[in-house]
């Protein structure tokens, strides 16, 4: 079994649609939990196989509606139907994970009615989901942003692993747990340090991870946390920062509620922009002085570069000899140069000759990616972790367990005359809009999805005008009747960005909550 929640991965992840396809006539099965029956998933043609570029291919087998944000009330019920149908792999649970009967209890207390209540899915449509999982003899579950970008993210996806480990699928053959991940540079990013409160894999910062790279580097790095975007956003906004200095994005475009990232960016003194390209937020007047660094491409990095990609291969990228741009360094000699200017007495510990070093000292910095100072040449690769996590059931706890979480049930209810709305993603990249109608949707970037249920009540029709409002922001659009749950509006970003209200997000991981709920006047 095969599950996607909160993924459109047809469309922003279009490579996997042949794995897919491939799996599928080895007998996989496919089911997606969403607000909306993604037309990808209904049939996709993949180009690289014979068969699927002419007859297309049903990827999925069965879709489950849930409302936005409802997955977490979803898959406590889920839960609760594998216990009541006895479908829970019992000697998994009791050898190999703790918790379970804390889990099992709170379930027990959560009515049927509450669960569809908050999650949008009837009693019936989620035992028809727990059957199909009960019966399965292995899965692997993958998540995406329609699953993290909610203020329960975290939660959410304790949850989902509370449904692996409720059927034992993890840490064998055919198993496991899959976010995945948008862009080639966010999880090795992550892992070897650029994150606010990590020096690294299993470093969180504090005194004791700042010791021990005070023994490699021979200098003390800061014992306090960093700040993630949101707060970053918010600490320029309040006159909190004296310098930002940003490597690629746009926050502009990327952050919810543009016209206060816009203020928060005016009031920076200095502004210093790294990047391969312009981008809008680079043009905001600055309070005193913005600098644009240009940076080389991947492919033209010195010594070539790596990516760690949603399977944990780490993967060698060569450099392409060939015409350069101007004065562009590669991305990581910029900040050594500026870092060398800032601490000249520090010039000779923070000095890399060549990328080989970085990567040598990537080893010595983060254990998990030892093997990735070898790399050398295209093709070559390592994957931190071994082939599967949890391999036979023993986790990286003190006792090698795994933990069930008896996750809250949050609040999801909608006032009277309101619809929840979340942000999709069209034919685009992050905030880089490639065309303006999305082939597979037929949606242009200021439509909104909506359910025929939803249109004859509000009595508009498909191509009508309508405006979407909350107390933060309202947005012109024009219905397209899709295959959504009622009650469910989505539009694309980062268009209906101006819905979003800032600084809200999940409290343990400071994620931006790109969901809302709105008002609806046909125009």
């Amino acid at each position: 079994m095969l599950v996607f929640f909160g993924s459109n991965t047809p469309n922003n992840q279009p490579v996997t649609t042949k794995y897919i396809h491939y799996a599928k006539k080895q007998g996989t099965k496919v089911l997606v939990v969403n607000p909306f029956d993604e037309p990808g998933f209904q049939r996709y043609w993949i180009p690289s196989d014979a068969d699927s570029a002419v007859l297309g291919t049903a990827l999925a087998d069965e879709f489950f509606r849930v409302h936005t944000g409802g997955d977490l009330a979803f898959l406590l019920g889920v839960v609760k139907a594998l216990i009541a149908s006895r479908q829970v792999d019992a000697s998994f649970i009791d050898a190999r994970t703790t918790g379970f009967e804390e889990l099992r209890q709170h379930v027990d207390s959560l009515s049927w009615q509450t669960l569809e209540h908050h999650s949008g899915a009837s009693q019936e449509s989620i035992e028809r989901f727990a059957h199909l999982i009960g019966e399965a003899k292995s899965g692997v579950f993958v998540w995406s942003m329609g699953v993290t970008q909610h203020r329960h993210g975290v939660d959410t996806v304790r949850a989902i692993v509370n449904l692996a480990l409720a059927r034992g699928f993890i840490g064998r053959e055919k198993c496991g747990l899959m976010p995945i991940r948008g862009h080639s540079g966010v999880q090795g990013g992550a892992e070897v340090g650029a994150i606010p409160n990590a020096y690294g894999m299993d470093s969180p910062v504090g005194d004791e991870g700042s010791a021990r790279l005070a023994d490699i580097w021979r200098f003390q790095p800061p014992t306090t946390r960093g700040l993630n975007a949101v707060e970053t956003i918010q600490a320029a906004h309040d006159g909190g920062l004296d310098a930002l200095y940003s490597i690629g994005g746009n926050y502009l475009e990327t952050l919810p509620d543009p016209d206060y990232v816009e203020k928060a960016l005016r009031n920076v003194p200095l502004r210093i922009h790294q990047d391969i390209t312009l981008a809008s937020h680079m043009f905001v007047e600055p309070n005193e002085t913005v600098v644009l660094l240009p940076a080389k491409t991947r492919y033209e990095q010195d010594g070539g570069g790596t990516e760690t990609t949603t399977e944990r291969r780490i993967i060698f990228s060569p450099e392409i000899q060939g015409h350069h741009v101007g004065e562009a360094k590669s991305e990581w000699e910029i900040p050594l140069l500026i870092a060398q200017q800032i601490y000249p007495e520090r010039a000779d510990l923070i000095r890399f000759d060549n990328a080989d070093a970085i990567r040598d000292e990537i080893a010595r910095v983060v254990p998990a990616y030892d093997g990735i100072q070898h790399l050398a040449k295209k093709g070559d690769m390592v994957q931190w972790g071994g082939a599967r996590l949890g391999e036979g059931g023993v986790f990286p706890t003190a006792d090698k367990r795994a933990r069930f979480s008896p996750v809250p049930l949050p609040e999801n209810t909608l006032a009277e005359g309101y619809f929840f709305v979340s942000t999709r993603r069209g034919k685009q990249f992050n905030s880089m809009v490639h065309r303006e109608t999305d082939p597979l949707t037929g949606a242009k970037r200021l439509d909104a999805l909506m359910s025929a249920d939803d249109a004859e009540r509000l009595q508009v029709k498909d191509g009508d005008a309508i405006q979407l409002k909350n107390a933060h922001g309202e947005m012109l659009c024009r219905v397209r009747i899709s295959p959504i749950l009622p009650r469910n509006i989505q539009v694309h970003w980062p268009e209906g960005n101006v819905l979003i209200p800032p600084n809200i997000g999940d409290p343990e991981c400071g994620v931006p909550d790109y969901n809302a709920t709105v008002q609806i006047t046909p125009l």
